[in-house]
């Protein structure tokens, strides 16, 4: 029998929700003097925004602190590049990583959770997160690029020291970055040699996985170096381990938060890809984007002075009530759901359809797997640094079987 304690209001995924409204009633445009930044909070100027990259740049280079190690992955995170450097990259590695390769992956992520929940099949209670939401991604992603499986372990310790978020507050200054970027440098580093190496091999050995084909993408006569793709696989590991990582926690999480829900999608799992779409509104991984403002602009009759840092606020525009009826409730029948989570205009998520397909398909996996999935004890469930990413660190949970 599944046991539960009283809900625990010390619940930060429930605290965000009243600090986005906060923004909200401050105005579509304000000037924050604390951390010297603009913010956005409309869902109609955040669009705005994300889909001018002349006026609203992402190139935040010349506002952030620099250190050698992170210029390295510069080279090829388009992420962070204005056109048409990001026109030429993102042209290149979609020839590899194509709409195609992502839905093939399907049967592959079925087979990775139905392993990792096997490892777990005689417990009653175990952490959600360490089980199934965090070596999914990482697994799904090296085995895309070729990594040996022996050596996944190396992108599970990657991943959780450059997103640990140890290093920050939850308002970070320049000088709390820049001792954060000093103190991940060196795993940057080792993942940076790493990537190098196993290009050099595919370059003299090619295979069927994804480095190969980044290796052999070609526009124009122009192919991408070895550091691109390093950076392209920075990238990756971002958009394709830590959203899902996060989606899967959050929205356990937020349905377990809310009775009635978890037993409606087991009862129409066709429901499932709608609930997912109204979890990254609900709780977005990366509440906020920053945009460097390339000339002098009056936005929501604000003046904003050129070389200004602007945050975009994804968090607080997925609740605006100018675009989403009843903004504050969560429906996972939500149609349209024009959530901005993954962004806007040229820059839209590169890992967004892969987060999506291994979310929806853990989710049916655990259902399928589990006839309860509940938390007992809000109290023991550890939380990620908001200044970082939207999630949790430890989910534990109890399960009953069939």
């Amino acid at each position: 029998m599944i046991s539960r304690q009283p809900t625990g209001e010390r619940i930060l995924l429930e605290e965000l929700p009243d600090r986005w409204r906060g923004l909200r009633e401050a105005g579509p445009v304000r000037y924050d003097e604390t951390q010297g930044v603009w913010q956005v909070v409309d869902h109609e100027t955040v669009a705005t925004v994300l889909a001018d990259p002349a006026t609203y740049s992402s190139d935040l280079s010349a506002l952030a602190p620099t250190q050698s190690d992170f210029e390295t992955f510069r080279q090829g995170n388009f992420v962070g590049m204005d056109p048409p450097e990001h026109r030429k990259l993102r042209t290149l590695v979609s020839q590899a990583f194509t709409p195609r390769v992502v839905q093939g992956l399907g049967p592959r992520i079925e087979a990775v959770c139905a392993r990792l929940l096997d490892e777990v099949a005689d417990r009653d209670r175990f952490d959600l997160v360490d089980a199934l939401a965090y070596p999914l991604p990482i697994i799904v992603i090296a085995e895309l690029l070729g990594i040996p499986a022996e050596e996944h372990r190396l992108f599970q310790e990657w991943a959780s020291v450059l997103f640990g978020g140890d290093q920050l507050g939850e308002a970070p200054d320049m000088a709390d970055l820049e001792r954060a970027l000093e103190a991940i440098a060196p795993t940057v580093r080792e993942m940076n040699g790493y990537m190098l190496d196993h290009i050099r091999a595919r370059r003299a050995h090619p295979g069927e996985d994804l480095t190969s084909r980044l290796i052999a993408a070609e526009v124009d006569g122009v192919r991408l170096a070895d550091q691109e793709m390093v950076g392209f696989v920075a990238l990756l590991l971002v958009a394709g381990h830590i959203t899902t990582t996060a989606l899967l926690g959050n929205a356990v999480v937020t349905f377990d938060r809310h009775p009635g829900t978890d037993a409606a999608l087991r009862a129409d799992p066709a429901r499932i890809p709608a609930a997912v779409e109204e979890v990254l509104r609900w709780l977005p991984p990366f509440p906020e984007l920053g945009r460097r403002v390339t000339r002098p602009v009056v936005l929501g009759g604000h003046e904003i002075p050129a070389d200004s840092l602007l945050m975009a606020h994804l968090g607080a525009a997925n609740r605006d009530p100018a675009r989403f009826a009843a903004p504050d409730v969560l429906d996972v029948t939500r149609n349209p759901n024009p959530h901005l989570t993954f962004g806007h205009g040229i820059h839209f998520c590169f890992g967004a359809p892969l987060a999506r397909l291994e979310a929806r398909i853990a989710l049916r996996k655990l259902h399928e797997r589990f006839r309860i999935l509940a938390i007992p004890s809000y109290e023991d469930i550890a939380y990620q640094n908001p200044a970082v990413i939207i999630g949790v660190r430890q989910l534990p949970v109890e399960v009953g079987r069939p």
